[in-house]
């Protein structure tokens, strides 16, 4: 898929939307054109659970997206890697329903405006250059990612929508495809340095800085920074592989441990994805897993962004949701620089 404002007219060799007969052959469904953003359509399709996830419910065919969120339509796809690190491991076949994503990170504008509306905690960067209003919001605890979300009527992703938004049906590595990330494709460390040789303003200038978002072009499914530019918070709890994970991370809508309940005996920790400005591209994969914990502490530039089913989608698109937080028009100031004793 092109940049939001452009559709390419072409549905991923994936996406193609099918139904799975008793033979476990793939027969088309659905087909809708959807807003993507920006007023563009974009062809989008689901795909039934069939044979292989009879537990799967029917797909909802992709409906008008709320603003500033993009469609996922339903179906399996290829979750894991059994090439990466330990804790990507195995690769397996998981099925989700559709689901919408915001097409942008959420920004230092749009975070502290809801902080000003008194529906979300003061938190974020602890470095100076920092807070632009277009940067993506960062130094966000997971409790204040959550919060952010359920005030625009939306949740955090679950590890597998973030991971189905970024690299598709058929498992690609990245959200462009399976050629390594660049700084021509996204915000990382690369040989002129982090955030691509870009210097932030003020203390420790060699740290680099998050860019403003959109930096790059929109690839898979009109998203934009899936890869690289700010480490991104997601809802499940961590498990050190998905095998250890089990049947909770498998299946049709799998949620991680306890399926995301809000506690859940044996697991402290959750989880960012997709790589940041201040790392290379190996951790701007699709599957690169990094765990932390949810108070942020030791404290580390991570962001969000939120995501919303379809029940959700139809509420915001028809204004019976939360009224979302107007972005505000100009930066509050940030904190000193040089308080963070991580840079991202």
């Amino acid at each position: 898929m092109g940049p939001v404002g452009q559709s390419t007219g072409q549905a991923g060799p994936g996406d193609r939307s099918t139904t799975t007969t008793g033979a476990g052959r793939s027969q088309p469904i659905a087909v809708v054109s959807a807003p993507t953003g920006a007023g563009a359509t974009a062809e989008t399709t689901a795909v039934a659970g069939g044979s292989e996830f009879p537990g799967a419910p029917a797909p909802v065919v992709c409906a008008g997206a709320p603003a500033g969120m993009a469609c996922v339509p339903a179906g399996p796809f290829v979750r894991g890697s059994d090439d990466g690190l330990e804790n990507t491991r195995p690769a397996a076949r998981v099925w989700l329903q559709t689901f919408y994503m915001d097409i942008d990170e959420v920004t230092y504008a749009d975070y502290k405006a809801c902080v000003k509306a008194r529906r979300c905690d003061p938190s974020g960067p602890g470095y100076t250059d920092f807070d632009r209003p277009r940067q993506p919001i960062n130094g966000i605890r997971w409790f204040d990612a959550d919060k952010y979300c359920a005030a625009q009527g939306k949740r955090l992703p679950s590890e597998a929508q973030w991971e189905k938004a970024a690299r598709g049906p058929d498992g690609e590595t990245h959200p462009w495809g399976n050629d390594p990330a660049t700084c021509e494709r996204a915000i990382i460390k690369d040989e002129r340095g982090r955030s691509c040789g870009v210097k932030k303003l003020y203390s420790k200038p060699e740290t680099g800085r998050p860019w403003e978002v959109g930096s790059r072009p929109a690839y898979r499914y009109g998203l934009r920074d899936m890869s690289g530019n700010s480490w991104e918070w997601v809802a499940d709890w961590y498990t050190r592989s998905y095998a250890e994970c089990g049947a909770d991370c498998l299946g049709v809508e799998p949620r991680g441990p306890c399926q995301g309940a809000e506690t859940c005996a044996g697991f402290k920790r959750k989880l960012v994805r997709g790589g940041s400005w201040y790392w290379d591209a190996e951790h701007a994969t699709a599957v690169y897993r990094r765990p932390h914990w949810p108070e942020n502490q030791p404290f580390h530039h991570f962001g969000f962004r939120c995501a919303a089913g379809p029940e959700e989608a139809a509420l915001l698109s028809r204004g019976a949701a939360p009224a979302p937080v107007p972005a505000a028009g100009a930066s509050a100031p940030g904190t000193p620089g040089g308080l963070a004793p991580a840079g991202g």
